[in-house]
């Protein structure tokens, strides 16, 4: 494992050349797998949006092409889509980001894996990692797992592209995606034997020749070998090409790939990424087919809202507490239900001691309803609760970038966790806001704690105190994560709670952010652009004052309630202030004083947004950047990727590290445009301590004046360095009752030595073993571990596990750490698609169709040895579908499906999805018709009828089956199979 280890450090710190379509960045009009995969995301979407608008009687005009843009889409696919409408791409472009940078990440981690890419004519073993891959997704889908879905489907995509950059495929003249990729049940057939040659050498360095002849004419399969170490290949073999690959200058020598235009076949450069384009976009179909339009939609990031997030102290003092959550989050889904605004997900993590859970993720309101409802407070014994395991659970399962809200009254009982649960606020960038309360009258036993405190008033005047120690932990997880820690009277609970209903409006962006520890007296200002509705600057802290100005010189100070610039409420230690923006766009200013630590966070609405994320180069022969974790090095320069939203209207103009605590000083980046509204931003020096990522620019999205409108967008989380490096890679999945072993490398950047504790936690609890620590010998500037871990045999097979292995040294002086997102997933023998099996067409559709119907009568049936069926959904047709469960004269289960339609809706499209997740698809229609009906495969003569049934039975893609004769008689109509599984 070691060597395998050091080979692939050597090879990938070798700069430059190419080995497959570029991940993320090309030059000389090649397209990358950024590319490929955004078009084929971005297409496929547009047809399922299309399909449900035409469901619903709503227009979609948008043509499916390369014109295609996320905004543009996000708009046509939202059921508000008028000019008026606030629309937010940011959760959609994420998504594609995800799956993109997953696929770009296997050019590093399997750089030398011949299967992964197609090279050396491992054809069955890249298919096996294409199902492999496509079983995650499903299973990931079906659990809701939608990032670790994400991230399988990247890993997927970049093999399922690479086959048609190192094959022949194109070279045979197949315009058309090779299908039996993705149909684990169909044979490869027509492969080149091992002793076939394939290739003669390039004449005078062109390639455009070199496959053989008889290779093309008997139309065998084949794929270029590459090594970068030896040029061993099997006699007459083709190469892969480029100078990286030893084995082209090896007869027969050159390459056939055509990963850019200036590869040995770069001549059908553009051919082949055309058809894995098409490719990906099949794949893409498989999956919409298992998983339906709705989650198919979710795992692309097509919402326009967020997530509502609770996690619950449920011990006996919290009572009030309850309640107040109960309220907000009933008014918030009642006030949104059946609206754009309604949130995709609830999450609810309740906790107490000694346990905590269970985790309760729902997408039905009225589940969610349910179970917060019946949520009660009781016990409690000493006062430290288990709250950290609580938000560790909600930061892995709620999606990044998500509002997650604690109630408490007590202190952590597991301040172990406070690195895994900063580590993974970093990692996911979602924003944890704490409402802290206290309560004299507490049911909850308690005991004195010396040191100092933190005071919350209660009724008449009297107070409760926690340590300032167990306080400072919530502020401190506040704080990293952009969030605040309100601290309230349990009587004034229901007064904070409006910060919950203003994080669940759509589009949320933050302007500004600033920390003072300890407070001072400083000037901050920000920028308000036309985009911006409802802004709300909320400041915390105590002994404060404050006074705001507006672009046209109007003040307001903290004493006035209610204002020229807005109203302010203040209750406990927060002010919210609701500012009046209408004709005060520009450059606002915030006075703050005190000498206490206080935070300010200005937040909005506005289609202009942001996301990044830490990139890294690497070289060899698929030199480009990967998605780097953990932290960034201190002292080192750094690259992000970040992605803009807003449309063609922004203009980014500055994006910048900025000190989070101290000076508020600023460390600009040099701006490198993808396109699409992404850019590489590389920044020389990174800033001592945390920092932010803040974002400068100029739109015209909203302006009448001449000249542009200036926005500020400012990221929520803050990032620490460390000169501690942790990596770590793994299988992705582990089967139920089996285990995984996890090797990590710990290194020191400036190559000192040292011991170094080691910690790895996991959100579910699976048994795991790791090694207490580490030590480094100066001079040999790493050490390597294991983490095993097992899951238990009843494990689900979809359910996500997140793993992250910190390092920590001595004095816990410095930390940094490695997150790894696993996915249990039963193993999978059943790769048939369910059947469709005719009984009955009966119609009488005479000229007024909307006075007639026609029934179809089916059975569906998954074989003898298949999982069954799981589900039946109606794709197309207006009509009532029915189904019932019965037992077959085979012993088999047989779902009985009964549809009716008017003669108006002449086709229907059932899809049938078995418990494995293949697909098959059901289609029937009614022609308006009178004798004489001819199909591809055969007619029927038909007599005494206005209309002639047609149904056809698929499973998507793949040849025709011959049919039974009786079913042509029994229902006087031509029957077309097509034998297509959607994996």
């Amino acid at each position: 494992m070691q060597t395998s280890l050091l080979l692939m450090a050597l090879y990938l710190s070798i700069p430059g050349g190419t080995q497959a379509f570029k991940p993320l960045i090309s030059g000389g009009g090649s397209v990358t797998h950024r590319d490929i995969t955004q078009r084929a995301v971005l297409r496929k979407t547009a047809e399922v949006c299309r399909a449900l608008a035409a469901a619903q009687g709503r227009d979609f005009s948008l043509p499916i092409d390369d014109s295609l843009s996320i905004i543009k889409l996000q708009k046509a696919c939202s059921a508000d889509s008028s000019s008026s409408s606030l629309v937010s791409t940011i959760l959609f472009q994420s998504a594609i980001v995800k799956m993109y940078l997953s696929n770009a990440l296997v050019d590093m981690a399997f750089a030398l894996s011949k299967a992964h890419h197609f090279d050396g004519e491992t054809f069955q073993g890249g298919r096996a990692l294409i199902t492999a891959g496509v079983s995650e997704v499903k299973a990931s889908v079906k659990r809701g797992s939608f990032l670790l879905a994400r991230l399988a489907l990247g890993r997927v995509c970049h093999t399922l592209q690479d086959f048609y950059s190192h094959s022949n495929w194109v070279e045979m003249g197949n315009r058309q995606p090779y299908s039996t990729l993705i149909r684990p049940d169909l044979q490869l057939v027509n492969l080149a034997g091992p002793s076939t040659p394939t290739c003669r050498s390039c004449m005078g360095g062109n390639c455009t020749d070199n496959i053989l002849p008889e290779v093309l004419q008997l139309g065998l399969l084949t794929s270029g070998y590459f090594n970068l170490f030896s040029s061993n290949k099997p006699a007459g073999k083709c190469s892969h090409g480029g100078s990286f690959d030893r084995t082209s200058g090896r007869d027969p020598e050159g390459g056939i790939n055509k990963d850019d235009v200036g590869s040995s076949h770069g001549h059908l450069h553009h051919t082949a990424a055309d058809v894995a384009v098409n490719a990906t976009m099949e794949l893409l179909e498989d999956i919409r087919g298992a998983a339906g339009d709705k989650d198919f939609l979710r795992l692309m990031g097509i919402t326009q809202s967020s997530v509502l997030c609770f996690v619950i102290d449920t011990t006996g003092s919290m009572s009030d507490d309850i309640t107040e959550a109960k309220r907000v989050s009933f008014s918030i889904i009642d006030s949104k239900r059946g609206t754009q605004q309604e949130p995709s997900s609830y999450i609810l993590v309740p906790f107490n001691d000694p346990g905590f859970g269970p985790l309760i993720t729902t997408t039905n309101a009225d589940i969610f309803k349910q179970r917060i409802n019946a949520l009660t407070a009781s016990g409690g014994g000493d006062i430290p609760e288990l709250c950290l395991s609580g938000l560790q659970l909600a930061l892995t399962a709620a999606p990044p970038s998500s509002e997650i809200f604690v109630f408490t009254d007590a202190p952590a009982k597991d301040t172990a966790l406070k690195s895994t649960v900063t580590a993974l606020i970093e990692s996911t960038k979602s924003v944890v806001t704490f409402m802290l309360t206290d309560n004299l009258r507490s049911s909850r036993r308690r005991r004195s704690m010396g040191g100092a405190s933190a005071v919350w008033p209660s009724k008449g005047g009297a107070s409760n105190r926690m340590a300032q120690s167990d306080a400072q932990l919530y502020r401190d997880l506040a704080q990293a994560s952009g969030g605040q820690a309100i601290e309230v009277t349990k009587e004034d609970l229901h007064r904070a709670t409006s910060v919950i209903e203003d994080a669940s409006a759509a589009a949320q962006v933050t302007v500004l952010q600033e920390v003072r520890s300890p407070g001072k007296a400083e000037n901050f200002s920000f920028t308000v652009d036309e985009s911006m509705r409802n802004l709300n600057a909320y400041i915390t802290g105590g002994s404060l004052s404050f006074t705001l100005t507006s672009p046209s010189g109007v003040s307001q100070s903290n004493s006035e309630a209610s204002g020229p610039l807005g109203t302010i409420q203040t209750v406990g230690n927060l002010h919210r202030v609701s500012l009046t923006t209408h004709n005060n766009t520009g450059l606002w200013e915030i006075s703050l004083n005190s000498l206490e630590s206080y935070s300010l966070k200005v937040i909005g609405q506005s289609s202009v947004n942001f996301g990044y994320h830490f990139v890294e180069a690497f070289g060899g022969a698929h030199g480009d950047f990967g998605l780097k974790e953990g932290r960034p090095l201190t002292g080192d320069n750094i690259t992000l990727l970040v992605s803009v939203t807003g449309g063609d209207s922004v203009t980014v103009t500055a994006v910048a590290l900025v000190e989070a605590l101290g000076s508020g000083s600023e460390v600009n980046g040099t701006l490198q445009s993808l396109g699409g509204g992404d850019f590489l931003v590389t920044v020389a020096r990174v800033p001592q301590g945390e920092f932010v990522v803040r974002l400068r620019g100029e739109s015209n999205s909203a302006t009448t004046k001449s000249s542009p409108s200036l926005f500020q967008r400012q990221a929520s989380t803050q990032i620490k360095t460390s000169s501690i490096s942790v990596t770590a890679q793994a299988d992705s999945t582990l089967e139920p009752g089996s285990t995984i072993s996890v090797p990590f490398t710990v290194a020191m950047a400036n190559g000192t030595g040292g011991a170094f504790t080691v910690r790895a936690t996991n959100d579910r609890g699976f048994t795991s073993s790791f090694p207490a620590s580490v030590s480094i010998v100066t001079g040999e500037g790493a050490a390597n571990g294991t983490v095993t871990l097992t899951a238990p045999a009843s494990t689900p097979s979809g359910t996500d596990v997140t793993l992250t292995i910190e390092a920590e040294s001595a004095g816990a002086a410095d930390l940094n750490y490695a997150i790894l997102r696993l996915s249990v997933v039963s193993k999978v023998t059943d790769f048939s698609p369910p059947q469709c099996g005719v009984v009955s067409v009966s119609s009488n559709c005479p000229a007024d169709c909307g006075a007639s119907y026609w029934q179809l009568s089916a059975n569906l049936t998954d074989g003898a040895n298949g999982t069954g069926i799981d589900r039946v959904t109606l794709r197309q047709g207006n009509g009532t579908l029915n189904t019932s469960t019965e037992v077959g004269t085979g012993g088999e289960n047989v779902t009985r499906v009964e549809y009716s339609a008017t003669c108006c809706s002449k086709k229907v499209e059932l899809v049938v999805v078995d418990r494995a997740g293949n697909v098959g698809v059901c289609l029937g229609s009614v022609k308006d018709s009178v004798g004489l009906v001819v199909s591809s495969t055969a007619q029927a003569s038909v007599t005494n009828t206005t209309a002639v049934p047609v149904v056809s039975t698929t499973s998507t893609g793949g040849p025709p089956l011959t049919l039974s004769l009786y079913l042509r008689i029994c229902v006087m109509l031509s029957l077309l199979l097509w034998n297509r599984v959607e994996l």
